[in-house]
């Protein structure tokens, strides 16, 4: 039986249901083509075009945008040079390329937090998921440890870290991706009682002077941040594993960046 792109798309959307609004459209590509393979990633760089057009994958399934921008809209057509050339060259390898960042969000729990969360292998130790974060209760272990934990199962050179190092950490608010804004972070530490709240990114004059002057006042909190693309990652990770099995027919690849910074 012939997969075809929309009947992929029909079935990562149904578990929501359609939304009236949302970045999760077919850039590229058309709804009736038969995909010949899939590659997931979380930003659909040329590189990893390139790497799913030598695994003869015809469909591309990436959490952020094309083009530089939240809002595909605002870049395309634009002056932007490296947009404009980015897209000829899309245009002319004939794949089909899908963005999954609503809709996966949406799921409960969120996928791309649950990617998180299974990557580090913290399922056992989740006490609650929220819209926007998870709650985990892991036994004391020291904010070092815990930092060379993230470390060595995100496969990730570095993270920023606020506070004290041999503080041992039980209560743990994560957030994926560009959740660490006050308004989201500081409640888990203020309502939930976290000790240590894991992100992505967020405003550094917001979560992290929080923290420090919590410090300050001799409250036991920390904070890590890994990056963006470091937290959202697993999740495109784990969407491979579910689309492998639900199209079993089908290779499915999941395709991850290299660091996008270096330390010197």
């Amino acid at each position: 039986m012939t997969t075809t792109v929309q009947m992929i798309m029909d079935e990562l959307i149904e578990p929501v249901g359609t939304l009236g609004q949302t970045v999760d459209t077919l850039k590229y590509g058309h709804p009736s083509m038969e995909v010949t393979g899939i590659v997931t990633a979380f930003m659909p760089t040329r590189r990893v075009i390139e790497q799913a057009l030598a695994k003869k994958a015809n469909l591309v399934i990436a959490h952020e945008g094309l083009f530089f921008s939240h809002q595909d809209a605002e870049t395309e057509g634009g002056e932007n040079r490296i947009a404009q050339a980015k897209q000829r060259w899309i245009e002319a390898s004939n794949v089909a390329v899908f963005r999954f960042h609503d809709y996966w969000h949406r799921y409960m729990p969120d996928g791309i937090t649950a990617g998180l969360i299974r990557e580090l292998a913290w399922e056992p130790y989740v006490s609650a998921h929220q819209p926007a974060a998870s709650l985990l209760d892991i036994p004391p272990t020291s904010l070092r440890d815990v930092a060379a934990h993230v470390k060595e199962r995100l496969d990730i050179p570095h993270i920023r870290i606020i506070g004290d190092l041999d503080m041992n950490c039980t209560r743990i608010g994560l957030l994926a991706g560009y959740r660490g804004g006050g308004p989201l972070a500081i409640p888990l530490f203020e309502q939930e009682h976290a000790e240590l709240v894991i992100y992505g990114e967020g405003p550094e004059w917001e979560t992290p002077e929080y923290v420090r002057e919590a410090i300050r006042q001799g409250k036991r909190k920390a904070l890590m941040v890994l990056g963006h693309a470091e937290s959202e990652e697993p999740g495109m990770k784990a969407l491979a594993i579910r689309l492998a099995a639900l199209f079993p027919d089908i290779p499915v690849h999941y395709i991850k960046e290299s660091p996008l910074f270096q330390t010197i």
